[in-house]
């Protein structure tokens, strides 16, 4: 995972804590289909200039990793039988899809053409921090996502929330 300085909006805490993104900041996907990534999160997002990995998540999502959380999930997700076939749809989508995607030095991506026609991506994006990664959503897609989130049915919450409390 990323290595983040400081404790500002986004950190793990300490200076060298490990950084965990959070927040939802909506950002222009332009003509061309670049986007700015948040400038509290870039230096995180992209360590040392190497390039940070978009795919495409089963919600119609995509999700944006910084290479050194991304790793080990494909690593996984690969040492996995590819004989159960939700297995092999799995591997198909989200590392059939991944991308190295280079930061530019206007901290802008470039989301490729068949990622933003997957997630359906239009010009306001909303950039959601997820710990280790970002998901990339359609502005109205995320109203939707969050408006379902906050609708709990008759029975409630899940049994491994039970006792949660915030």
């Amino acid at each position: 995972m990323a290595q983040g300085k400081g404790t500002g909006e986004g950190s793990g805490g300490a200076p060298g804590a490990t950084r965990l993104f959070r927040g939802v900041t909506q950002v222009t996907l332009d003509a061309k289909g670049r986007l700015a990534i948040p400038s509290k999160h870039r230096d995180a997002l992209a360590v040392d200039g190497e390039p940070v990995v978009l795919t495409a998540d089963p919600s119609r999502c995509l999700l944006l990793y910084p290479r050194a959380a991304w790793e080990p999930i494909q690593q996984r997700l690969m040492s996995l039988s590819s004989f159960d076939e939700r297995i092999r749809s799995l591997q198909r989508l989200i590392v059939g899809h991944a991308d190295d995607v280079d930061v530019d030095s206007a901290g802008r991506i470039l989301v490729p053409g068949a990622l933003r026609q997957y997630a359906r991506l239009d010009k306001h994006v909303m950039f959601v921090g997820q710990g280790n990664k970002f998901e990339l959503w359609d502005e109205a897609a995320w109203t939707q996502q969050t408006a379902q989130a906050i609708t709990f049915p008759a029975d409630g919450l899940p049994p491994a929330l039970d006792g949660f409390s915030l």
